[in-house]
């Protein structure tokens, strides 16, 4: 059986349970604490030596590491139904749409990173929101505008079906609205997100719903 090492909390690890549910494939969970420091033994580095989360073992023992590695290898692997499109350029916008997400938005936003504010910067808990509400804004101010300029009226990020666009953006909601950001300039993005969350897919994927949550 194939096994994802992830977090409940963790987007990287949602990102890859929204594509593997998209995909109807059957997976174990194996969770790691990222609070408690579980990345960080010596047995889970053996793994994946970034300490980070998600890590997917396949069921013919392949280890895999970095969320949207993982999700184009699924795509590759297993291409129906798809995440990505089928026309070049298409395929691209949906790749710049995630990669804003997940290469923009998320990593001055980890967790590792707002630790290192509070801890070895001394920096206070209104400003480490600050500093977390503002990288939000940033980056969804940009993929409001790309998202009204160029997706037409789909329901979803490009067009009426979800794609690997989708499976970042809705974590990356679920963050901002844990940390009470507001949306309320990016109704695009709120109904997006809202069409994606009606799905099975993206209920089933949502931190609540996993074995780790508290």
């Amino acid at each position: 059986m194939t096994t994802l090492y992830g977090y409940f909390r963790s987007s990287a690890a949602y990102r890859v349970r929204i594509a593997l549910n998209l995909k109807g494939l059957a997976y174990d969970q194996a969770p790691i604490d990222l609070v408690a420091g579980e990345q960080r033994g010596e047995a889970y580095l053996a793994d994946n030596p970034q300490g980070l989360v998600p890590t997917l073992v396949t069921d013919d023992g392949l280890r895999l590491t970095q969320s949207l590695a993982i999700c184009e290898y699924l795509e590759e692997v297993h291409p129906e139904p798809a995440l990505l499109p089928e026309a070049p350029a298409e395929r691209a916008r949906v790749r710049a749409l995630a990669q804003l997400v997940a290469c923009e938005m998320h990593p001055p936003n980890n967790l590792r990173v707002l630790r290192y504010l509070t801890g070895e910067l001394g920096v206070d808990e209104a400003a480490r929101l600050g500093w977390y509400r503002h990288w939000v804004h940033e980056g969804f101010t940009a993929l409001e505008a790309m998202l009204s300029r160029e997706a037409g009226s789909g329901d979803f990020c490009h067009g009426d079906a979800p794609t690997l666009a989708d499976a970042c953006l809705v974590p990356q909601v679920f963050n901002a609205e844990r940390f009470e950001c507001d949306l309320s300039a990016y109704p695009r993005i709120r109904r997006i997100a809202d069409n994606a969350r009606a799905l099975d897919a993206f209920r089933r994927a949502a931190p609540g719903e996993q074995p780790d949550a508290r």
